[in-house]
């Protein structure tokens, strides 16, 4: 595809707050470009503890504006994509040892009030004696039961990138910003293509710094070799085979002052996360070590009845999250709040992004837009709150008719691929469903070759690591022998790398 020479706006990262603002920019009439260097979340977006959550602990930090916008975008963005995002009940245990009762009360009281909840449940406090308390040591009688809610963290990326080229953008996977200049108060921005085959120029009236864990890099490009504003903090998980049987997630306090979360997970599994630690390497090499293993194995074995045995451990993954650096003395301590930073350098204007969260980017991408627009002119309204995501046009309860509806419509693929399929794609299973000749051959645990050329087609993905890891979470169940066949099959598919993928 001819790539366009001039955009309005230009955006470098295709992470959740690229994404996000490349949706609402394109939305509301402005001509938006974005390039990833790599796949779509395939930095700190797609690592996450897949929360969608106002951040109970953040209260402790006074950090009230971020978990009052936080809490109330959960249930904007679950209305938004019911497909990918879930209301979840959390159970904090009471430990007699740290945060007295009545703080906790206290502290989930505001939480319940202060992002004005609609339509989740509120606390309460239950009897840990029964059921919900089954899997904990019984020392833990007393409990307290929230509300937030789990997402599809790099779905939710792949979707707003979708619903950004609907509206017009034009999206750049595996092409890298290798320099920006601001030539007659506009940019020239260098591309590097896929495989480094090629170089390219275009033109954009002002870029967007949402580099994540690169942004510094990518504010070099401009020629500013010495800038430090990003503190980068890891995070790592683990991923067990299921702990119990109830479909609550629990949150563990720590001795330490932090917290970490026990989540059901794909169904047979249990995420527990997270650990945070500073980090100065490079984000694309992050990976848990021994040392954090065994912190979540030991603070999750403080409430557990039975240890977590390290055997018990079918995958674990890092991230590095790009938090602005206040210079607090901790990483635990340091902002989720995002900075936006705008400037004009020989007349062109930037904007760089520092920080940020899942929850929020809706509202980041709206904060954004108002300074792209107060320096190249408004053109549009905000719109995204009430817009649902592709796949995501139904009520959550209608979700049970229109799952059924889809298993009649295929009734010779099982019923969990069904499921899968529509918790993935929602209302857009349909097309993969009703491929024209079939399903195709089964590569392996339900994904058939039908969903894998229609993810090349409309999602961007290009390998098997796109496919099992962030467009589905396969990962857990694909043998290395299955993974081979898939990136087999990828390779027999046509155009496998187009420098620019237009769903």
């Amino acid at each position: 595809m001819t790539v366009p020479g001039s955009f309005d706006i230009f955006i470098i990262g295709g992470g959740v707050n690229g994404c996000g603002i490349a949706r609402d920019a394109a939305g509301r009439g402005f001509s938006v470009g974005l390039a990833e260097m790599n796949d779509l979340a395939s930095g700190t977006s797609s690592w996450s503890t897949k929360l969608v959550h106002g951040g109970l602990r953040y209260l402790e930090h006074y950090e009230f504006r971020l978990v009052r916008e936080a809490l109330i975008e959960r249930e904007v963005l679950w209305r938004m994509a019911p497909h990918i995002i879930h209301p979840l009940r959390f159970i904090l245990p009471h430990h007699k040892e740290l945060r007295p009762a009545w703080m906790l009360r206290l502290g989930l009281l505001l939480y319940d009030n202060l992002g004005g909840r609609k339509n989740l449940p509120a606390t309460r406090t239950i009897d840990l004696s029964g059921p919900l308390g089954a899997p904990l040591d019984p020392q833990f009688r007393t409990g307290f039961e929230y509300s937030d809610a789990r997402v599809d963290d790099s779905r939710l990326v792949v979707l707003n990138a979708r619903d950004a080229v609907a509206h017009g953008a034009q999206i750049f996977t595996r092409t890298r910003v290798v320099g920006c200049h601001a030539v007659g108060g506009k940019w020239e921005i260098d591309l590097m293509e896929p495989g480094g085959l090629g170089a390219r120029t275009v033109h954009a009236r002002a870029i967007v710094n949402a580099a994540g864990p690169w942004t510094d890099e990518a504010v070099a490009t401009r020629g500013h070799s010495s800038v430090h504003n990003v503190r980068l903090v890891k995070g790592s998980h683990l991923v067990v085979r299921k702990l119990y049987d109830h479909d609550r997630a629990y949150i563990f306090q720590n001795r330490d002052g932090r917290i970490i979360f026990t989540i059901p997970f794909e169904r047979d599994y249990t995420l527990i996360g997270t650990t945070d630690l500073d980090y100065t390497g490079d984000p694309a090499q992050a990976a848990i070590t021994p040392q954090e293993t065994d912190y979540l194995l030991a603070a999750a074995g403080e409430y557990l009845k039975t240890p977590v045995p390290r055997d018990a451990i079918v995958w674990a993954y890092s991230g590095v999250r790009p938090l602005y650096d206040d210079h607090a003395s901790k990483a635990q301590e340091a902002t989720r709040d995002y900075v936006l930073k705008m400037s004009r350098e020989d007349g062109a204007p930037v904007l760089d992004i520092f920080g940020g969260k899942i929850t929020t980017y809706r509202r980041l991408a709206e904060d954004s837009l108002q300074h792209l627009e107060h320096a190249l002119g408004k053109k549009g309204k905000s719109w995204t709150a009430s817009a649902p995501l592709p796949g995501g046009n139904f009520q959550p309860e209608d979700a049970d008719a229109l799952l059924k509806q889809l298993q009649r419509l295929a009734p010779d693929v099982a019923a969990d691929v069904v499921e899968r399929l529509f918790w993935s794609y929602g209302t857009l299973a349909r097309e993969i469903l009703q491929t024209p000749g079939g399903m195709g051959q089964e590569i392996g645990h339900g994904l058939y070759e039908a969903e894998v050329r229609w993810l090349v087609e409309n999602e961007w993905a290009r390998t098997a690591e796109d496919i099992l890891v962030r467009r589905s979470k396969l990962v857990l169940r694909f043998t290395e022998e299955e993974t081979a066949a898939l990136s087999r099959y990828l390779t027999t598919l046509t155009d496998p790398l187009p420098t620019v993928s237009s769903p």
